[in-house]
């Protein structure tokens, strides 16, 4: 197959959706399909805010990227980037002859998706990973009607999906409540589970990144709907009972500055390492010399990060928000109501004090993701491209013999 993947959010943007459409076209691509993706032009300043390069962007054979002019836009990672839908952008994707288009985001690009599957009158795909009514302090207007407003959007455009999935059920549950009807599915995104697995030698990845042995991790982009100040605030309570407990926090983002403030002003400047940006490779051995992953966001639609760190055998302490209960259960970790610092202190304090729940949850957690692999999910992936097509072309036929 040919496969066009459309997104507004992409290399080197850091986010999940980032993570789960590169893993998916890489592993398409090995399966001998050629993959297309077409996203925002990023800028140099773009790259090096994350530590990478321009080069970096290269996937390998039968897979290229198509950018679109972009402008800079807000965004919870601080990269974000607006694409304005043009008449001619399509031209790009008739070149490449896609059997299929699969849109990631209802944005710029997700628009030039649509223009280009109309024209060039093949199936498309769609994926929702936006939680919708959770963003909207980051949308323009912040108000509840602009937000129900954009979620009935969403639904149009989906809409016009031959098929529909999202990360969890609670994304699919907030479009139903605003009647979207068409056919769709919850579907993990993929996990990198041969970069992401328990490593040896737990004690040497400690020492290398200096941390205790009572360290607890967060990793994602720094912004303030991942409420990480809820998880700063819980660490002086934890030191009250464990003196040696850590929090490293991993990733960049426009929140570092006053989380930096916050952990100056609680006295924690020893206590709380900030990882900057980490490689895949690197934060996997982070999550190794850790003894839990924990996050206390409110507005994720799966989080990567979770079951990233779950697949190398860590126990989640997660907040029971959005889509995390749908991943973290009693069998893998524990849940925490939204901003109760003293709930997260103590399931902390709970797991660091006994090591041996810690490691049965973080076996549970391993063997789920497995479902969810990079392989298992491209799988899924396959078969709803063939079917899409499949039924797609047979509309069509139906269409043309019905004509006069």
């Amino acid at each position: 197959m040919r496969i066009a993947i459309f997104s507004d959010n992409f290399y080197p943007e850091l986010s999940g959706i980032t993570d789960s459409i590169t893993a998916l076209g890489k592993e398409l691509a090995k399966r001998g399909h050629a993959v297309q993706y077409y996203a925002p032009y990023y800028s140099k300043r773009d790259y090096e805010r994350v530590g990478l390069r321009e080069k970096d962007a290269e996937f390998g054979e039968r897979i290229g990227v198509t950018r679109f002019w972009s402008f800079p836009a807000h965004a919870p990672s601080g990269q974000g980037r607006g694409v304005i839908p043009t008449p001619w952008h399509w031209l790009g994707a008739k070149a490449f002859r896609p059997d299929i288009i699969h849109t990631q985001l209802f944005y710029g690009t997700g628009l030039e998706a649509l223009i280009a599957a109309r024209l060039l009158k093949i199936p498309l795909v769609g994926t929702n990973h936006t939680a919708v009514k959770a963003y909207s302090q980051f949308y323009p207007i912040k108000q509840e009607w602009f937000a129900n407003l954009l979620l009935k959007y969403a639904n149009w455009y989906y809409g016009k999906c031959g098929f529909v999935t999202a990360p969890s059920r609670s994304v699919l549950e907030e479009m139903r409540q605003f009647g979207f009807k068409a056919a769709c599915r919850s579907l993990s995104n993929p996990i990198d589970t041969e970069t992401f697995r328990p490593l040896p030698n737990k004690e040497w990845l400690r020492k290398q990144f200096g941390f205790s042995e009572k360290t607890i991790i967060f990793a994602s982009h720094l912004s303030v709907e991942k409420n990480i100040d809820v998880l700063i605030r819980a660490l002086p309570l934890v030191r009250k009972e464990i003196p040696n407990a850590e929090l490293a926090i991993a990733g960049k983002g426009p929140s570092e500055n006053d989380l930096k403030k916050l952990v100056a002003s609680l006295d924690l400047a020893d206590s709380v390492k900030f990882l900057g940006f980490l490689n895949k490779p690197s934060l996997a051995e982070a999550y190794n010399a850790s003894k839990a992953f924990v996050i206390a966001s409110t507005a994720e639609t799966q989080s990567m990060v979770t079951m990233q760190a779950m697949a190398t055998g860590l126990p989640i302490i997660a907040t029971n928000s959005r889509a995390l209960p749908e991943y973290v259960t009693k069998k893998n970790g524990f849940l925490v109501e939204p901003e109760d610092v003293r709930a997260f202190a103590e399931k902390i304090i709970y797991l660091l004090q006994r090591p041996s729940v810690g490691k049965k949850l973080g076996e549970n957690g391993k063997k789920m993701t497995q479902k969810f692999s990079v392989k298992e999910i491209t799988n899924e992936w396959e078969r709803i491209y063939e079917n899409v097509i499949k039924s797609y072309n047979h509309v069509e036929a139906d269409k043309r013999r019905s004509e006069p």
